[in-house]
């Protein structure tokens, strides 16, 4: 098959995480189709050095400064610009040395060079769900105004997103986004309760980061992604079901209004969703395991249990409620999700803590940028005060 797609300049904004990481092992095997022009990271500067070397990128930005000479010192002998702090991500995230941006970056620390990029009408390959967890109203009217294309990479909104190729005329009754139920699937609080770090970490079937591998096991991720199809597909929360999918075969589905529903199928691996939104609109060939028809699983499906999972409850209030509630659910997550992995806070403490915060930080219905960042800023603050030293 020859592929006559112009070579898409990529930049990979949060490069040495899971997602980033296998964004990179995409490019590698589509040297014909991509280029990495950007490599960023926080605090890995080791494998950020790495990456650079093989992919000899324009551009390279350590978010952590303390990091930037031992980086700056290794590129030396390189044709390659390196820049560090915050600030950077954000200038860098305008520059004109790319085409596509990989939206890879945890957390809210990937809002700002994302709408950065926005602005200046890059495509957005968008890992990032936080963004629009946090202030997805702005974004997306900020995507319209400049025609900015925002691509899904998180496996369910890819398989949304893909649902709905050639459906414009068609009106979504609801869309149904699967979750596997994380390694804690049918357990009860006084399991729970006795929970570590490392046994949260494990999930059961797909290859992720810390941070998104404990919100898989709170049901959080669920909840974050249930805001996040809100701002992408123009949804109102009653059109959004969560529903448990133990085998991750079927990523997600939409029903129309006649009745029917299309699903997207395949095997559980992130480097799926990262090609399809790297590739759009074109779908390229891999040699990835492919699901078999002939050995089939058994597909099963039930409602998540709210009642243990009750993070995913107060995703559901703060969709419904919007404003800035989305923005104070995140940061408290965050907050309360590092805690765990560092061992200060128990398992199901994230939950009583993010409540807590909810409850603590004023509503705002109407919120501007400069609200979503003195609310992230407080829920932050009260949220760690509530963890005991």
């Amino acid at each position: 098959m020859v592929n006559n797609q112009q070579k898409k300049r990529v930049a990979v904004f949060g490069s040495t995480g899971s997602v980033g990481t296998q964004a990179l092992e995409v490019i590698a095997a589509n040297p014909e189709l991509f280029s990495a022009e950007v490599l960023t990271a926080q605090q890995n500067a080791d494998l950020l050095i790495k990456q650079a070397l093989k992919f000899l990128p324009d551009i390279v930005v350590i978010g952590d400064e303390s990091k930037y000479q031992t980086v700056k010192q290794a590129l030396a002998a390189q044709p390659i610009k390196v820049f560090a702090g915050a600030q950077s991500l954000i200038e860098v995230a305008g520059m004109d040395s790319y085409d596509v941006m990989m939206a890879a970056i945890v957390g809210f620390a990937g809002l700002m060079p994302t709408l950065k990029a926005i602005e200046c009408g890059k495509t957005i390959a968008l890992a990032n769900k936080e963004t629009l967890v946090v202030a997805g109203d702005i974004v997306m009217r900020k995507a319209v105004e400049n025609r900015a294309p925002i691509i899904p990479v998180d496996s369910e909104h890819s398989a949304i997103f893909q649902c709905l190729l050639g459906e414009t005329r068609n009106r979504i009754e609801k869309i149904v986004l699967t979750a596997s139920g994380g390694p804690f699937l049918g357990k009860k609080p006084n399991f729970l309760v006795n929970v570590k770090r490392d046994h949260a970490l494990q999930h059961p079937n797909w290859a992720m980061g810390a941070k998104i591998s404990i919100d898989s096991a709170t049901l959080m991720n669920k909840g974050l992604e249930m805001i996040e199809a809100r701002w992408l597909f123009n949804l109102n929360p009653s059109q959004i079901q969560v529903i448990i999918h133990p085998q991750s075969i079927i990523h997600s589905m939409v029903q129309f209004e006649d009745g029917s529903i299309k699903a997207q199928m395949g095997l559980p691996d992130m480097k799926l969703p990262i090609q399809y939104a790297l590739g759009f609109p074109v779908r390229l060939q891999n040699k990835m395991p492919r699901y078999s028809f002939n050995k089939p699983d058994k597909l099963s499906f039930e409602d998540p249990d709210i009642r243990t999972f009750r993070n995913l409850q107060l995703a559901m209030d703060a969709l419904k409620k919007g404003g800035n509630a989305g923005c104070v659910l995140n940061a408290a997550n965050e907050i309360a999700v590092y805690a765990f992995l560092k061992n200060r806070i128990g398992f199901l403490d994230m939950t009583d803590l993010i409540e807590k915060t909810i409850h603590k930080i004023p509503f705002l219905e109407q919120p501007t940028m400069e609200d979503y960042f003195d609310s992230d800023g407080e829920a932050r603050n009260f949220a760690a005060s509530l963890i005991k030293l």
